[in-house]
């Protein structure tokens, strides 16, 4: 089954893109340069800077970096992988982890002597894979907080300390849904927790949509299924069953989604394929609140004409509040054509001096400690508050991180989960029907 479906994969992958692909890639890697790529424009001068730093540590060097947005960095990164233009070094992702180990395709890192203990928890662990070989250096982490309008949140009434003090359950919402349903407005001037409310013509939602979450639900439903106990799969890496069919997943689902059918949550077709983000129904006055990741404080805050702030998420039946911790790293590519030069590049990238670097920019939270201090107090400068995103990483007897699933055949389980997930939020179906759809992935994995 695995050689199976990895062999359709790289197959379907060939046809499609290599034709599109094959140019640029690796080019201009040899003895004396480094390619390097990364899908974050914000990022770029943080790295640029880092390449210099590097450069003048190894004059002998160069690093070429290349920056692709996010969905034409997979496809070309994968099909370069097939054309074998595949750059030196790149910027991996947790949900690729999986499909790039299958694949045989990443370079051993246990040679750079990296110390899981010098980054936040959790975040080098992550990137060993089931043979017991590291493949990812820790590169930075974001988390999910609740990003709100400032004017709407002040003309509800509501302060920063209770939208910092929510909580939450699937039985009546508590005092998080009556806080979206307050914040909430149709198109009469009426709250959502008002008589006369009108869910059908609504102006303003009390939560944006980020979509149906897919398999994964980082910045939707996610906050709310791990501050109810679950987990996507049996082992907190590489487990052999996913949990899709649990009754509290579909209880909170249920639930979820049962906002949008009661007019507080935006409905699917705001997000369709994502032509609408949640950053951009907030900036417009079409949603007041929006789950999302720390990847995006630069923008909210950024936007002309609004006024942003963020609160923690909401604590849940567990008893803690719950974000999605993601942590990027950096892979070698299996054959990188300065292998050499790769490593020590990527040695440098985990290294204080890179992270400070970074951090310093404001844009991201780097691995180390050191890193991620640099980036709050530039956050700081800048007047803006990152508590209720790095909070949740160090008051662990309040609240719990967890990571994107860490299992085989992840594009199989989000080209099954999203038309599901997609199905329950945008056409009413039942929650029910996601036992099916688990079972179908749990026959992948050989359960």
């Amino acid at each position: 089954m695995r050689i199976r479906t990895v062999m359709s994969l790289v197959g379907a992958l060939a046809l499609s893109l290599v034709s599109g692909c094959a140019q640029g890639g690796a080019a201009g890697s040899g003895a004396n340069t480094v390619t390097y790529w990364l899908w974050d424009a914000n990022q770029l001068p943080a790295y640029q800077a880092c390449a210099k730093g590097f450069e003048r540590k190894n004059p002998e060097l160069t690093v070429k970096i290349t920056q692709l947005g996010w969905a034409d960095y997979w496809t070309k990164l994968t099909a370069s992988f097939i054309a074998g233009t595949e750059p030196d070094v790149f910027t991996d992702h947790i949900q690729k982890f999986g499909q790039f180990a299958d694949l045989k395709v990443l370079e051993p890192l246990d040679g750079l002597g990296i110390d899981d203990a010098a980054y936040q928890s959790g975040l080098g662990a992550n990137w060993t894979g089931q043979d017991g070989h590291r493949y990812g250096a820790p590169k930075d982490w974001d988390t999910v907080a609740l990003f709100y309008n400032r004017k709407m949140t002040e003309d509800a009434g509501l302060t920063a300390d209770q939208l910092n003090s929510l909580a939450w359950n699937p039985k009546d919402g508590g005092t998080f849904e009556r806080t979206i349903a307050h914040l909430t407005v149709d198109k009469n001037g009426t709250r959502g927790d008002e008589p006369g409310f009108d869910k059908d013509n609504v102006r303003t939602y009390g939560l944006a949509t980020g979509g149906a979450g897919d398999s994964d639900g980082q910045t939707t439903w996610s906050p709310f299924t791990a501050s109810a106990g679950w987990n996507y799969t049996d082992k907190a890496r590489w487990g052999d069953r996913y949990a899709y069919d649990s009754d509290t997943f579909q209880s909170v689902v249920d639930w979820y989604f049962g906002l949008a059918r009661k007019g507080y949550l935006a409905p699917f077709t705001d997000y369709t394929d994502g032509a609408n983000p949640a950053n951009a129904q907030v900036a417009s006055g079409r949603a007041a609140t929006a789950f999302d990741g720390a990847w995006m404080i630069s923008t909210y805050y950024g936007t002309k004409g609004l006024d942003v702030g963020t609160a923690l998420t909401p604590v849940g039946p567990s008893g803690k509040r719950a974000t999605m911790m993601n942590g990027l790293a950096d892979s070698v590519t299996k054959n990188a054509r300065n292998k050499d030069g790769a490593l020590r590049w990527v040695r440098y990238l985990a290294s204080d001096a890179c992270q400070k670097t970074v951090g310093s920019y404001g844009i991201v939270f780097p691995a180390t400690p050191d890193g991620t201090r640099a980036a709050v107090a530039a956050y700081g400068k800048k007047g803006i508050d990152v508590s209720a995103f790095t909070g949740p990483v160090t008051d662990r007897q309040h609240a719990r991180t967890f990571s994107f699933p860490i299992a085989d055949y992840a594009a199989d389980v989000y080209a099954l989960m999203r038309p599901a997930m997609q199905d329950v939020y945008a056409n009413g179906a039942p929650v029910s029907g996601l036992t099916r759809t688990n079972d179908q992935i749990n026959f992948l994995l050989g359960q």
